[in-house]
């Protein structure tokens, strides 16, 4: 999947976005709600390789795409199927530097159309750490609704910390 968007190009990963990529990982204020540790100069080719093999949303396996802007990728999307039918789940990651601008509204409300318009699936999702209200005001931005919030239902870093689902159906996209 490639696609652009009025200033972005979205696509797979590519070898020399090595440096780029690890910019964003391995800012702490990035990382703080992701499920992994910010990346370490000894784990950032390995790292780095596992989103350059999610070249391709299938059913076993996740896509993991570059935000493009100018030459810079500034953000990372990650698509996977979830297990319920026709439902993926999404995930994000934007640079510090670039926090405030839209590109990632720009990037995920394109994304999430793409997968409903080229993917036909029924159902998209995004489960995030509750404490991250950047991460909830950019899924209300694009039309997802709150469905859940649940307490203390996962051990991250060290800490109990609650999540929030958002979920959208093809019905939710403002034309």
């Amino acid at each position: 999947m490639e696609f652009t968007t009025e200033r972005l190009t979205i696509r797979p990963f590519k070898s020399f976005d090595l440096q780029d990529v690890f910019k964003i990982y391995s800012n702490d204020e990035t990382c703080k709600y992701l499920l992994h540790t910010k990346w370490t100069r000894e784990i950032m080719q390995e790292s780095f390789d596992k989103k350059l093999k999610n070249s391709s949303l299938t059913k076993d396996t996740g896509l993991s795409l570059a935000v493009v802007n100018r030459k810079n990728v500034i953000g990372d999307l990650s698509v996977w199927y979830t297990g319920i039918k026709d439902t993926v789940e999404i995930g994000y990651s934007f640079s510090a530097e670039t926090s405030g601008k839209g590109y990632a509204t720009e990037a995920v409300s394109h994304l999430v159309r793409k997968l409903f318009e080229e993917f036909e699936v029924h159902r998209i999702q995004a489960t995030l750490d509750a404490r991250n209200s950047a991460s909830q005001k950019l899924c209300e931005r694009i039309g997802m609704r709150k469905e859940a919030h649940f307490t203390q239902d996962f051990w991250s870093k060290g800490e109990w910390t609650d999540s929030i689902v958002y979920g959208m159906l093809v019905s939710d996209l403002e034309n």
